[in-house]
């Protein structure tokens, strides 16, 4: 077993885990989303350059949707074309098919759709049940599909959720494979509030795989509300999933759910899965130093707690 480099954890493998995990970030969409102050064009586009430059390999670069309901993002024009020649992916946003429509505009490749497993979060989100939030997504899923668009699903509130309590199994499942049947081709599952805990977790992602769900076509996206976010994410990769959302610095939350706090940071999650000899093709110094970047531009420290390590950051 070789001394860890500087800066780094040893790696000590456990049995059972993935060899290698694909970070899906999103500190530039859904960090960025929650911020008060508006973060100019040209730091967004050198962020996701930066972020590009440590290797990870999909970045969700903006979302296509109605300024007015995230005036955070109404750049996405500006924002796309700026970034497009970067040699990794970079997924978007569409809420509806007019959302869609602008990012095909734009020759994006990956696009996301979002939806609820409870009600009440998608009447507040959406303005609509659940039902007629898979209704209205079904022909944009359709269409981007059609453009051989590659197309993700985003479920919010699998765990839990700040109206209605603890989300039942079940119901998470249904919304899933409805994702699934029109057309998604990967599903993210999102504990919204933060709320999950790790027999939580195995218990729904066993229960996916029972109903034919593929663990392959499984991200999971994890909030820090009560600190069990590395908990559960390693939870997942105990049962075959090999796609984690993070963000960098741990930007971020949920504009329409006020409880939700920051996500899982991408450093903290990039320590662990290199302590776990898991290959993620992120350089973490680099991925460190732009959060540090990006962190100086929003005036605060990153929450990150590795950050914090690894950067000396005051509190």
């Amino acid at each position: 077993m070789n001394a860890p480099e500087p800066g780094l954890p040893m790696a000590v493998p456990a049995k059972g885990l993935p060899a290698r995990v694909r970070v899906h970030e999103v500190g530039a969409r859904d960090g960025l989303q929650n911020e008060k102050a508006m973060v100019p064009t040209a730091v967004k586009a050198e962020f996701v350059r930066r972020l590009a430059g440590t290797g990870l390999t999909t970045i969700e670069a903006t979302s296509f949707v109605h300024p007015k309901w995230v005036p955070q993002l109404a750049d996405a024009e500006e924002l796309f074309p700026a970034v497009a020649d970067l040699p990794v992916e970079l997924p978007v946003l569409v809420p509806n098919e007019r959302g869609l429509e602008r990012a095909l505009a734009l020759g994006a490749r990956r696009v996301a759709v979002f939806a609820s497993a409870t009600e009440s979060f998608a009447r507040a989100n959406l303005n609509r049940t659940v039902d007629e939030a898979l209704a209205m997504f079904e022909p944009v899923v359709s269409r981007a599909k059609a453009s051989g668009v590659h197309v993700r699903g985003y479920l919010s509130m699998c765990f839990g959720d700040p109206w209605e309590g603890p989300v039942p199994v079940p119901q998470v499942v249904r919304v899933c494979r409805a994702l699934l049947d029109m057309g998604c081709d990967e599903l993210s599952l999102g504990d919204t509030i933060g709320v999950a805990t790790p027999g939580h977790v195995t218990a729904l992602l066993t229960a996916l795989t029972g109903a034919g769900v593929p663990v392959s076509a499984l991200g999971v996206h994890f909030h820090d509300t009560y600190g069990q976010a590395l908990a559960n994410t390693l939870a997942a990769l105990q049962q075959g999933v090999t796609t984690v959302d993070a963000s960098a610095g741990g930007l971020g939350g949920c504009p329409f759910a006020k409880s939700a706090t920051g996500n899982l940071a991408t450093e903290d999650l990039v320590w662990m899965l290199r302590g776990l000899g898991i290959d993620t093709g992120v350089d973490l110094g680099r991925l460190v130093a732009t959060s540090v970047w990006m962190a100086a531009h929003l005036g605060r420290p990153s929450p990150s707690r590795t950050v914090r390590a690894l950067s000396h950051q005051e509190s």
